[in-house]
């Protein structure tokens, strides 16, 4: 029924699953949740996180380096063409820009950025973007890089109103994480109640940013259908109208994708 369309599967602890991926899926399964997408953050793990995740059949993966980790993997086209490549590869990214943590690296990440939306061009593959305190800039790599048949994503999500509705425009999906349901997350909630059911998607961002009930613990996919309820609670909606959309929305996205 859910799809968690962002998390990290190989940053995860998996002591509660003795130590199985397999069982940590299992576990999401039970909690309905048929399929995710793991998200690389860098080349140099890359091989790594493709090799745990292809047996699984119902996880996807992207390729790409994450704004905060330029530094030490800078941008190779070649490099991540070769991983773009990959039979189980749906989008790149996750990329972008961060102001926040890594403003000094801010030309190297704008390069970068706009080298995984010109590949996204060429390998017909949605772009997964990270964006934290650098929401003009943002949105004028985009303007001048992204092609809009391709178009993508702003993941986990915690920018204004307006910065949403121009992403839209740019024929962006907009995906919430658990951070809508934190107690002083109210202004996002606005932010939910303005993008229309069929241009979002859910995701945990796990291990990080575990929704209420579980704040303060790892997050993991098993987790996603508590952002999906509270989406339907914003919107006044039954959690599987938005199970349903946030679905049909990642295969529309994320069109290498398909069903178990």
């Amino acid at each position: 029924m859910f799809i968690d369309s962002h998390c990290h599967l190989d940053r995860l602890d998996l002591g509660r699953h003795d130590g199985s991926l397999a069982n940590l899926i299992q576990a999401a399964g039970d909690a309905g949740v048929e399929e995710m997408l793991c998200v690389a953050i860098d080349l140099n793990q890359f091989e790594e996180m493709y090799r745990r995740v292809k047996p699984f059949g119902n996880v996807y993966a992207s390729a790409g380096i994450h704004p905060c980790h330029v530094g030490e993997c800078p941008f190779d086209k070649e490099r991540l063409r070769e991983a773009a490549s990959r039979e189980r590869i749906v989008a790149l990214g996750e990329t972008g820009l961060d102001y926040y943590y890594s403003k000094e690296l801010a030309e190297q990440q704008r390069e970068s950025f706009a080298g995984h939306l010109q590949l996204g061009s060429e390998f017909g593959l949605p772009v997964i973007v990270h964006t934290r305190d650098a929401r003009e800039d943002t949105l004028d790599v985009i303007r001048e890089h992204a092609d809009p048949n391709v178009a993508g994503v702003l993941h986990c999500f915690t920018e204004s109103r307006e910065m949403a509705l121009a992403a839209l425009e740019l024929n962006f999906y907009i995906s919430f994480s658990g951070i809508i349901t934190f107690r002083n997350a109210e202004e996002l909630r606005d932010v939910v109640r303005a993008v229309p059911l069929d241009k979002m998607l859910i995701e945990t961002d796990s291990p990080y940013l575990a929704p209420v009930p579980y704040r303060g613990k790892q997050n993991e996919p098993t987790y996603v259908p508590e952002v999906a309820r509270c989406i339907a609670d914003v919107k006044g909606l039954r959690i599987e109208e938005v199970a349903e959309a946030t679905r049909e929305n990642f295969y529309q996205l994320f069109t290498k994708a398909r069903s178990r």
